[in-house]
């Protein structure tokens, strides 16, 4: 039997307004669901990680987005597969909507250790705690 696992790669965006950063709660049938995350998601074959968290962004918040710089890469092996994050700032343009039906909500910097994120996220929301300052553009 083959137990070599596949590495997922997956783009999340660090979206930060007025002081706060925008989460999305994963939907009920998915991989570690009911667990707060940052938006984004799987990278397509062949697809740029600026074109495949675009199109995340626009597919699920319905907004049109500018990429840029990478805060933080981190690997995760999970029981059922293995996760390589890739987290980036992003700007986006537009008010942020539920286009699949998920929840959201903006939360402040002191608030990101009362809330539940996959195992893979906790050295990002470790580092936004510590910081201060708002991300640089």
């Amino acid at each position: 039997m083959n137990t070599e696992r596949q590495t997922i790669v997956v783009l999340a965006a660090i979206i930060e307004r007025d002081a706060r950063f925008l989460l999305t709660r994963r939907l009920r049938g998915t991989h570690l669901e009911g667990l707060w995350e940052f938006p984004g998601g799987k990278c397509e074959p062949g697809e740029t990680h600026e074109a495949c968290l675009a199109r995340e962004l626009r597919e699920e918040l319905g907004v049109s987005a500018t990429i840029g710089a990478e805060l933080l890469v981190t690997e995760h092996a999970y029981a059922e597969r293995t996760v390589r994050l890739h987290f980036r700032h992003c700007r986006i343009d537009g008010e942020p909507q539920a286009l699949i039906g998920q929840q959201m909500q903006w939360v402040t910097r002191e608030s990101l250790g009362a809330i539940e994120f996959p195992e893979a996220d906790q050295e990002l929301v470790e580092m936004l705690k510590k910081s201060a300052a708002p991300l640089p553009e």
